[in-house]
């Protein structure tokens, strides 16, 4: 189960890892422009939406096709990436991990059986025609199936999310929520799910609780800091970059990557939310509003009189408890550098031409 644990890693860091520039950049650009940002844009802030929704996945979804089958692979995998993204109403990093090599792989098939049956001469024109029409077919179903089926996955999650809260089980709400942000639904579970319920109770008690659990930055700083002190390659060496967009930007998709890459890493993200969450119920800690971007500067603006010990003990407890727990997966159960290094080796090397 390790080895497997460690092979499937490894695969996910081959897609997302050698992406983690295009992260950061964004990360940059957003905690920086955006209205509620460092330096608030307007025209710079139209950059966001779309590389989140479009470019990153895309990248991810050519990076996974190129991993199975070279370039030929990463061209199919893109245009699948592109069907389920304009399928979906939210980031299709999920969806572009599954289509992306899926569309190498097909490709890769289609090419072994009709290598050899290409008249001499129609090799470059079937070659193009072939990863083409395959593509076009996969992005019209990506469009059709896999977008609304991760739609209804993100509402149910969300359902799923509030039904703990008002059965006051709010610390183990933690454990969706975190599965739910790792696959970058962390918008639509703060906003469409905690917000209004914050809104709610903070109109009645001044404070809320639900503005605390998915912007908390404490789990992240953690893993990040875990990643920084036991990780290893790429993931070690950039780890300190997240952790300035993540902690003082309030940019939480940037660690997001980090635990795909070695997807045993989110027990470190539920050790930090629910130790968190824990202090806050114990300290009826809340905030006035949802701090946007969720930083520890965004908290200390929002964060009423007299409850700063409770809100920021959460914090830093999270942020302890995640860090303690991530340091020792990534020691017993780390993503192998080799297996990483090889799979990623593989994606610059081109598809052989068929036959």
């Amino acid at each position: 189960m390790q080895e497997r644990v460690q092979r499937f890693g490894g695969n996910l860091a081959s897609m997302v890892i050698p992406n983690i520039g295009a992260f950061i950049a964004w990360g940059l650009i957003t905690a920086f422009v955006i209205p509620t940002g460092w330096t608030p844009n307007e025209t710079l802030a139209k950059l966001v939406g779309p590389m989140i929704t479009y470019l990153l996945p895309i990248l991810i979804g050519y990076t996974g096709g190129k991993l199975v089958y070279g370039h030929r692979g990463g061209v199919v995998g893109a245009v699948v990436t592109a069907g389920i993204v304009v399928g979906s109403s939210v980031p299709m990093f999920l969806g572009a991990m599954i289509v992306g090599p899926l569309g190498g792989y097909l490709i890769k098939k289609f090419d072994e059986a009709t290598g050899d049956k290409i008249p001499t001469g129609f090799e470059m024109l079937t070659n193009n025609f072939s990863a083409g029409i395959l593509g076009a077919v996969l992005a019209v179903l990506g469009l059709i199936v896999v977008g609304p089926v991760l739609n209804a996955f993100s509402d149910a999650l969300g359902g799923f999310v509030q039904a703990l809260i008002t059965s006051g089980l709010l610390p183990v709400a933690d454990i969706p929520i975190e599965v739910g942000k790792v696959l970058f639904l962390n918008n639509a579970i703060n906003h469409g799910v905690l917000a209004p319920l914050g809104v709610v109770d903070a109109a009645k008690n001044g404070r809320a609780i639900h503005f605390l659990l998915e912007t908390n930055p404490g789990p992240g700083l953690g893993l990040l800091l875990a990643f920084w002190v036991a990780g290893r390659g790429m993931a070690k060496a950039s780890a300190p970059g997240a952790i300035i967009i993540h902690f003082l930007g309030g940019i939480h998709e940037i660690y997001f990557p980090y635990i795909l890459s070695n997807p045993v890493m989110i027990v470190a993200m539920w050790a930090g939310g629910i130790v968190a969450d824990i202090i806050f119920v114990a300290f009826n800690a809340g905030l006035v509003a949802t701090p946007s971007p969720g930083s520890i500067f965004a908290y200390l603006a929002v964060t009423p009189p007299g409850q700063h010990l409770g809100v920021f003990l959460g914090v830093f407890a999270g942020a302890a408890a995640s860090f303690v727990v991530g340091s020792t997966i990534l020691r017993l159960v780390p993503v192998k550098q080799q297996d990483t290094d090889e799979a990623t080796a593989k994606s610059t090397v081109s598809a052989p031409a068929p036959a």
